[in-house]
Parts: structure tokens; C-alpha cells; sequence
């Protein structure tokens, strides 16, 4: 069995897999902190299951890009169950878990020549994303892009392209053309880890869990709102 952990983006779940399939999935509520609710969820979902840790064979976790502060939340509870119960840790790139859930939720969607696009948003105009083939197959590796009207162009001249994740609302309009289509429909989860980890389960694609870090991509900025600093006297 392994346990799947999701919390790149607003969405915070966990689920239970084998090699044949899905055997349960649990959702924090919308809104409510990843801190708070991760090992909540994680402990329902292994109750109701019967289960500890030691039953586990794995645990994978949606690595990135993402949510700094979410992914970091994630791949904490993944490497301390991991390493507490002496198991494999897998880290699944969370477009390519986007892609997978995607073509298992919407196979009628896809015809021959079909490009997929997950985007996970990264502020502003700004978007993760990648381009997958109709069957899960990388196209190009993992950006940061800023949407523009010639953004995705040349897949699009030759290419339908489907549009969907948390960061594709806001490029509708922008990427324009017969061939885009955008889902609104889409929202992450930790099923969407199954395939994908069940993959590197099979061909022991496991982390160093001394040295394996979240895939932020970009560096984290904080920032201070101007209302921190005292104005300055006259």
C-alpha cells in the first residue's frame, strides 16, 4: 500500500493505493491551513483503513512546483512517515500527477495529436506548466511562464491543447485561438499520484530522504506589506 500526499496548491488530501487501484481518498475542507488538517487526514483515511505505518510499502508526496509553503508542509509529513516507519519515499512532479489524473478523469477528451497543459498558479501573470502528449508523455520540461497572447503559439498552430489546473482561469482570454481549450472543472488531488507512483514503486525510483527538497522552481521572496514600516518623521 502507499499513501499519496497532495498539499501543492490549495488542496490538502491524502489517499491509499496499490498497484490495481485507489482504495480511499480524504480531503481537508477548502480554506482550512495545510498544517492544521495534513496529519488529521492522514490519520482518518489510516483508521478508517486499518492501517499503521508499518503496513505502508511507500509513501509519495506531489513535490512541485507549487505552493512554497504548501509543498514544504507536504514533503516535511511525507519524509518523517517515511523515515519513522524505515519506507521508500517517492516524489511525483505535480504537473505530471495533474496530467495522470486528468487523462484517467477525461479520456473521452483526448483524440489523436492532443497536447495537455496543467498550470499551477505562481502569481500575477506567471504560471508552472508543461506540455504533456495525450498519453502522459513529456513534451517539455517544467516552466515558469508569463502568459502572453503568443504564449503556447507554436502548439497551437498545429495542435488542440487542453488547458486546466488552479492557473488556467486567468489565461483564458489571453491565449486565444481554435485549437485552445480550457478546463474549469479541474482541482488537484492526491489520487492523481497513483499511476505515477505505482510507476517509480515498480521501478525503484525512490529520494534520498537526507537531501530530498521540495521542486519550488522559483525561489521563495517574501514580501512586507508598506503598512509594516512607521512613516518616517518630517
Amino acid at each position: 500500500m502507499i499513501l499519496c500526499i497532495e498539499t501543492a496548491t490549495g488542496v490538502c488530501s491524502a489517499a491509499l493505493c496499490d498497484e490495481k487501484r485507489v482504495h480511499g481518498v480524504s480531503e481537508a475542507p477548502p480554506g482550512m491551513s495545510h498544517a492544521a488538517q495534513l496529519t488529521v487526514i492522514i490519520q482518518q483515511l489510516m483508521k478508517e483503513y486499518r492501517i499503521t505505518a508499518t503496513d505502508l510499502d511507500a509513501v509519495a508526496v506531489s513535490k512541485g512546483p507549487g505552493s512554497y509553503t504548501g509543498l514544504r508542509i507536504g514533503v516535511s509529513a511525507a519524509k518523517g512517515i517515511a523515515y519513522g516507519a524505515g519506507i521508500p519515499l517517492i516524489g511525483i512532479n505535480t504537473l505530471a500527477a495533474m496530467c495522470s489524473g486528468y487523462i484517467s478523469r477525461h479520456p473521452d477528451d483526448l483524440r489523436p495529436g492532443t497536447l495537455l497543459c496543467p498550470m499551477i498558479d505562481a502569481r500575477r501573470m506567471e504560471v508552472y506548466n508543461a506540455i504533456f502528449a495525450a498519453d502522459g508523455t513529456r513534451v517539455t520540461e517544467t516552466s515558469a511562464s508569463i502568459i502572453d497572447k503568443n504564449s503556447f503559439s507554436e502548439f497551437l498552430a498545429e495542435n488542440q491543447v487542453i488547458f486546466f489546473g488552479n492557473g488556467s482561469g486567468k489565461c483564458r482570454g489571453i491565449i486565444a485561438g481554435l485549437n485552445a481549450f480550457f478546463r474549469d472543472d479541474f482541482s488537484l488531488s492526491a489520487s492523481y499520484l497513483f499511476i505515477p507512483s505505482v510507476n517509480a514503486m515498480r521501478n525503484r525510483q525512490f529520494e534520498d530522504l537526507a537531501y530530498f527538497e521540495p521542486y519550488y522552481l522559483k525561489e521563495f521572496i517574501a514580501t512586507v506589506p508598506k503598512s509594516f514600516f512607521p512613516d518616517k518623521p518630517e
